[in-house]
């Protein structure tokens, strides 16, 4: 029996009752017509909270569960997703791994663990463009090495998958010394945009580490975080350095330790990075930098201190790096910053 709930002007619709909870309130699913419909939890149908799993169900941010049978693809991946493996990948990465998951159970979750084979996968794959297939790709290797390791499949069907050759990305600009004096040029002291600047110049923090930066961060005279990227561990002088470090004297006569973050909004809040990195390559436009960003002083940074002769080793406790051949990649454009300034 479909059920309408009036509370004042307030009209819920889509509502179907069927049966009760143990506490005496009725059951009640978000049911569109031709939907599945979509349960809504053991409230009072007058609470704000009730209202508020309404509104939620009715904007698709409820998903139904759908019954997972054993030995599927979609119990395999059900299984990942909840393994420690998953679980201690960084937020961006199990972000993606969750909506490519999403992606796959939709397509092939009926079908089962031991009868998927390498061409299923090769098929699966080729609906899509070099780098958007290679970022599937690392998922189903994931799921191979996962299945196989919990004794689902005996063979890795994602092991001779070979990924596409892509075409070689350019990355982020660097930026050179004469890049900072222009942005310092035209963003005084005491403007959040000259904060964030100096907070990436002496940390060479990502825009997404930066905004989480505050005075908890500072031990004694160094800055230390930890990548969400990787989880690595990054450190940088804040009062003594060393020469090929090339220190500006600014962060410490602008740099508020009274807040969470050092970087918030108007409110004392911390800004978001996603936010902050379009603000940011906004800042950068209104000083002349049309074609810099966030990024760029990473690379840029990372070049200066190859330059001035730092060691790989010193340069991955900076960057947060775990390989050289990532520190020797992000370094490789000192000689065209050289090039520029001369």
């Amino acid at each position: 029996m479909r059920r309408i709930i009036r509370n004042g002007p307030i009209r819920l619709k889509h509502l179907n009752a069927s049966g009760k909870w143990p506490s005496g309130n009725a059951r009640y699913y978000y049911r569109p017509k031709g939907q599945k419909g979509i349960p809504l939890p053991d409230l009072d149908p007058q609470s704000d909270a009730f209202k508020e799993a309404y509104v939620a169900a009715a904007r698709g941010e409820i998903e139904t569960k759908e019954r997972v049978i054993s030995g599927t693809i979609a119990a395999g991946i059900n299984a990942y997703l909840s393994s420690d493996i998953h679980k201690s990948k960084a937020d961006s990465t199990r972000a993606l791994e969750r909506r490519f998951s999403k992606e796959i159970v939709q397509r092939y979750g009926a079908g089962t663990m031991t009868t998927l084979k390498t061409q299923h996968i090769r098929i699966a794959l080729s609906k899509f463009e070099a780098h958007p297939a290679n970022n599937r790709l690392r998922l189903w290797r994931a799921l191979g090495r996962f299945w196989v390791d919990r004794g689902f499949i005996e063979n890795d069907p994602a092991r001779d998958v070979r990924s596409r050759q892509t075409p070689k990305a350019t990355g982020a600009t660097p930026w050179t010394r004469e890049d900072f004096k222009t942005f310092r040029a035209f963003w005084d002291l005491g403007t959040p945009q000259r904060l964030a600047f100096e907070l990436m110049y002496q940390t060479c923090a990502a825009v997404v580490d930066m905004v989480q930066l505050g005075p908890h961060n500072i031990k004694g005279d160094w800055i230390i975080y930890y990548r969400q990227k990787t989880a690595a561990a990054a450190v940088s002088p804040l009062d003594k350095h060393p020469e090929w470090f090339e220190p500006h004297e600014s962060l410490r006569r602008c740099l508020q330790t009274n807040n969470q973050t050092f970087l918030t909004k108007r409110d004392g809040q911390p800004r978001s990075h996603k936010s902050t990195a379009s603000w940011f390559s906004l800042a950068c436009k209104e000083a002349g930098l049309e074609d810099r960003s966030s990024h760029g002083i990473r690379k840029g940074r990372a070049a200066m201190f190859k330059e001035n002769g730092a060691s790989p080793e010193k340069r991955m406790a900076i960057l947060g790096h775990e390989t050289e051949k990532e520190t020797h990649g992000y370094s490789k454009s000192a000689d065209l910053i050289l090039t520029v300034e001369s």
